[in-house]
């Protein structure tokens, strides 16, 4: 059970891997998991992030983004906004898992859509063009936040059962269109 939610937090050919052989998931909790050791290592990298993500933001960040000329600043912004964005929907979830496992919340109330990973339309979007111009730094927060966000996100689709179903559909539709798997 912990090796399959490891193999997701290794990228998507992992996990199609697993959704192959979903049987593995039946155990899955949300108890459970927030129990796991890949919980704890993904709640402490979240809460890092938010912790050094606000240092930089109120220090180095403020007199790095005064420099910009003014289309990265707006960019640096704009960017900022979807950073705090993805830190407080993951933060939140991390929250919202430990308090499951540790009986401060029905795994029934932590399923409903109040607590889900939300913004996702903010949290995946994104401009790719133009990050060059802002401190590397910042760019490199941008990075680790939207992999955090990405990761809590297929976590969440395969804890509710949600990711078995769609990477399921999409593998029978590429069988259908090109032929059975051998």
């Amino acid at each position: 059970m912990l090796l399959a939610l490891q193999l997701i937090s290794k990228g998507a050919r992992s996990a199609m891997a697993l959704f192959a052989d979903s049987e593995s998931l039946h155990d899955v909790t949300l108890q459970s998991f927030a129990g796991s050791a890949l919980f704890e290592r993904t709640f402490d990298e979240g809460m890092s992030l938010v912790q050094e993500t606000a240092h930089y933001l109120e220090g180095r960040g403020r007199a790095e983004s005064r420099d910009l000329p003014r289309k990265a600043a707006t960019l640096y912004a704009g960017e900022s906004l979807r950073l705090t964005t993805r830190l407080m929907q993951a933060a939140s979830w991390l929250l919202v898992q430990r308090a499951v496992h540790d009986g401060d919340m029905r795994p029934e109330e932590a399923t409903s859509e109040r607590y889900r990973l939300g913004s996702r339309e903010i949290c995946f979007g994104g401009r790719k063009d133009g990050l060059g111009m802002l401190p590397a730094k910042f760019q490199d927060l941008l990075l680790r936040s939207e992999s955090l966000y990405c990761r809590i996100a297929r976590l969440e689709e395969v804890l509710l059962g949600e990711g078995t179903a769609g990477a399921r559909g999409h593998l029978d539709r590429l069988e259908q269109a090109f032929g059975e798997r051998s």
